[in-house]
């Protein structure tokens, strides 16, 4: 893929831009290196003044980054300021918490005394340079979710951000330098996938972060085995939401439009797989098939609009294939199901729910990246918990019920990194989010995630004679 800006709403190439060659990459190398060595020394006073610095900036900046992020990836504009917002709130979630969150931790002296210590302590120090591999879909939230803690634990960054976001990835560099950090302390590099192998070997790169698809996942994890090197993956999801007969159907349908369409359906904790028990399918499938069918398609720029292109041809392409697929097979498309014909220029695709998915179906396991949702009908709570588990992945996952004993059952058996009850799945600073299975390991955000990227240090004192 070219480094470009290319309007996915028009087709349109904006703006090109070549690769880091080797001797570029190897100067960024070394600045990353040596502000490491300066800024793990810092306080975190110091830290947090710097990202308190950078969060201002961004709110101030918020318009202007979002129509970048809009333009690019084609997300709807009101979406894109919002996604600037909630990165402003996590950088100063961390910039206020980082320090009580990694504070030394003290050991009781009693329980550590058979080993011969006076006392000892359990301190989190930083790694160094972390290598960030992020995708386009959320192009700036991505990132900053990586950067506020990791920066705040001491560590450098070096970005590798997602081709088609060039200019995004260009400004979160800008951002923080002009923030106040030293010099190499976050950068950006624009290279092609190509490159990721020999940066991750280089012994100054200490670990890896990547959002994105299971191939890309793989393809990082075994370089970073190889060279034992700490890595957390957030891969793709399918995940379930499901409806039982206690939900209050009206909010369950209302809500799921949005968990489905969010970000044009390019999310991977976007619910995708709509299972709903026998006694309130017809009404949920009602309800949910013609709020979707309302949505409005078009310019992303347009406030008014509710999903807008998808990033890529190719992606849409993708799309397309698994509901034709499907519908050959025999699913139902209760709305949608195409391309509006109205959108001739871009990558456009209608809101679309489909019913009557077999497993024979590739959409039935593969993952559909756009404004796709799939519909099934189960006749209780275990087929319902066999049927969101079939999947190889586990992100995350909803469900709709009021029935406390409902609820403990689907927090105990259903395969996901979280379970959110009658609401949304949605990442915020303070809960810990990731998966399971083929979504990934490790955990971003919270107390979790910033000391993903930390050495566990444990210090021990004997007796001082």
């Amino acid at each position: 893929m070219a480094i470009a800006t290319v309007n996915p709403a028009t087709g349109e190439t904006l703006k090109t831009f070549d690769a880091l060659n080797a001797g570029e990459i190897e100067d960024r190398l070394v600045r990353a290196e040596q502000a490491f060595q300066i800024h793990r020394t810092t306080s975190f006073a110091r830290r947090t003044e710097l990202l308190l610095k950078a969060a201002d900036l961004l709110e101030a900046d918020q318009d202007g980054i979002a129509r970048t992020m809009t333009t690019e990836m084609g997300k709807p504009l009101v979406q894109a300021r919002a996604e600037a917002a909630k990165c402003v709130k996590t950088m100063r979630w961390y910039a206020r918490h980082a320090e009580g969150l990694l504070a030394d931790e003290h050991p009781d002296p009693a329980d550590v005394a058979d080993s011969g210590a006076m006392r000892a302590v359990v301190r989190y120090r930083p790694l160094g340079p972390v290598l960030a591999v992020m995708p386009w879909n959320f192009p700036l939230w991505q990132v900053v979710r990586f950067a506020a803690p990791a920066l705040m634990a001491g560590n450098t960054g070096l970005l590798k951000h997602s081709s088609n976001v060039p200019q995004t990835a260009l400004y979160i560099e800008e951002l923080f330098r002009r923030a106040g950090y030293p010099e190499g302390c976050f950068e950006t590099l624009l290279i092609g996938s190509g490159a990721v192998e020999e940066i991750l070997r280089d012994p100054r790169v200490a670990a890896a972060t990547l959002t994105g698809s299971e191939p890309a996942g793989r393809a990082v994890a075994s370089i970073a085995g190889d060279e034992v090197k700490k890595t957390v993956l957030e891969l793709g999801g399918s995940d379930p939401f499901v409806v039982l007969p206690s939900a209050d159907l009206d909010k369950a349908a209302k809500v799921a439009v949005t968990a489905r369409v969010q970000n044009n359906g390019q999310s991977c904790i976007a619910a995708k797989r709509f299972i709903v028990h026998n006694d309130v399918y017809d009404a949920f499938s009602e309800r949910f098939t013609e709020r979707m069918a309302a949505l409005t398609v078009g310019d992303p720029m347009d406030e008014n609009t509710d999903i807008g292109p998808l990033s890529s041809q190719q992606g849409r392409s993708d799309l397309e294939e698994l509901v034709d697929d499907a519908v050959h097979q025999g699913a139902t498309a209760l709305c949608g199901g195409r391309r509006p014909p109205e959108h001739r220029a871009g990558w456009f695709y209608e809101p679309t729910v489909l019913a009557g998915i077999t497993p024979t179906m590739r959409i039935h396991h593969e993952e559909a990246f756009g404004p796709v949702a799939t519909l099934y009908r189960v006749a209780d709570l275990d087929e319902a918990v066999e049927l969101a588990n079939d999947t190889p992945f586990g992100l995350s996952s909803n469900a709709w019920t009021r029935d406390p004993d409902e609820q403990a059952r689907l927090a105990r058996d259903l395969q996901a990194g979280g379970v959110y009850f009658n609401g949304m799945t949605a990442s915020h600073p303070g809960l810990p989010f990731g998966g399971a299975k083929r979504s990934g390991y490790g955990r971003e955000l919270s107390g979790h995630g910033i000391k993903e990227f930390c050495n566990t240090t444990t210090l021990w004192y004997g007796p001082e004679e």
